[in-house]
């Protein structure tokens, strides 16, 4: 009877053994195939630019191709939704934005919750966003934006990458913070709105500097100032909103993330190998040129920026009125 009940033990252990043993197994040959980046906006974006450097990085070093998937639309929603429901096995990841943070604040339909079904695997960049007109606008400071915005009022459009995007909010907390009006124009993607600040049928735009500084470099956009707390080297001579706007900041940040529930083998092993790109002196010297910094650190650290953008884009959310689309 005693042996029999050992035996019994024995195989009960074992059998509860099996999961964690596939799992590190499975992690140990991770990946094996190809994998998806989805990113929620499109071609031409930051987030679609910093996806296109990590996924070269990540083939390069783990030895399986990192295929880039754009899927635009419902900002950022219906790709988060799409990795949401995907098998948490690591070969479907995130591109994830603070567009993603902020529609944990902004819409309360989704049928799922950001910060509880992606879990963080590593942050990329931070990026400023840049206050920029079309060079035919009449201000060219932030002062004389402020002052012709309040001599003509309604007569400011204001283009973003869709309602809730970084760029979105970081113009409502200007319009919070200096009293001007301005009238949302929300697209789908960054590119499309900044075609249409370049035809001049919107006047400005809070846009990430990735997708910005090649326009104001070659002259055919201006820039009236960054977003970020310290100006940027990227751009010098360019203030910051603050220096006019007292205590005014506004960043956007890119990382990525995985299912809820995907084996924490496979999410050290992206984290690593993300963490060693941004550690690469080579991959690294591709940010300053956007005005970026590096996020390394663990999932944990990409988590508390995560929940901290949430609460601090809440708070503009609900004083601004805004709502999902």
């Amino acid at each position: 009877m005693k042996l029999a009940r050992r035996q019994f033990l024995r195989l009960a252990a074992g059998t509860t053994a099996l999961p964690a043993v596939s799992s590190v197994a499975k992690a140990q040959t991770y990946p094996s195939r190809p994998v998806r980046l989805i990113d929620g906006f499109g071609a031409g974006g930051s987030a679609d630019i910093a996806a296109r450097l990590i996924g070269q990085w990540l083939s390069e070093r783990l030895g399986q191709q990192f295929v880039i998937e754009n899927r635009p639309g419902a900002t950022g929603n219906i790709a988060a939704g799409a990795v949401v429901n995907a098998r948490p096995h690591g070969y479907t990841l995130l591109i994830c934005v603070t567009a993603n943070a902020i529609n944990a604040a902004l819409n309360d339909k989704l049928n799922f919750d950001f910060t509880r079904d992606i879990a963080p695997v590593a942050g990329i960049i931070r990026v400023p966003f840049i206050m920029e007109v079309n060079p035919s606008f009449p201000a060219k400071t932030v002062p004389e934006f402020i002052a012709y915005a309040k001599a003509n009022p309604g007569k400011i459009n204001m283009a973003s990458a869709g309602t809730g995007t970084g760029a979105h909010v970081a113009g409502e907390l200007f319009k919070m913070m200096t009293g001007v009006s301005m009238l949302h124009v929300p697209y789908r993607g960054a590119t499309p709105g900044l075609t249409d600040l370049l035809g001049g049928q919107v006047q400005v735009i809070f846009d990430p500097m990735p997708s910005s500084i090649g326009y104001i470099r070659a002259g055919k956009l201006r820039a009236l100032a960054v977003t970020t707390s310290m100006r940027s080297e990227a751009v010098p001579g360019i203030p910051t909103v603050g220096e006019f706007v007292p205590d005014y900041e506004a960043s956007g940040w890119i990382g990525v993330g995985v299912p809820k529930n995907t084996p924490a083998e496979i999410i050290d092993i992206l984290n690593k190998a993300i963490n060693a790109g941004l550690a690469d002196p080579k991959f690294r010297a591709q940010f300053p040129d956007w005005g970026a910094t590096a996020l390394p650190g663990s999932p944990g650290d990409f988590k508390k920026l995560i929940v901290e953008d949430t609460e601090k884009w809440a708070k503009v959310i609900q004083a601004a009125h805004i709502r999902a689309e």
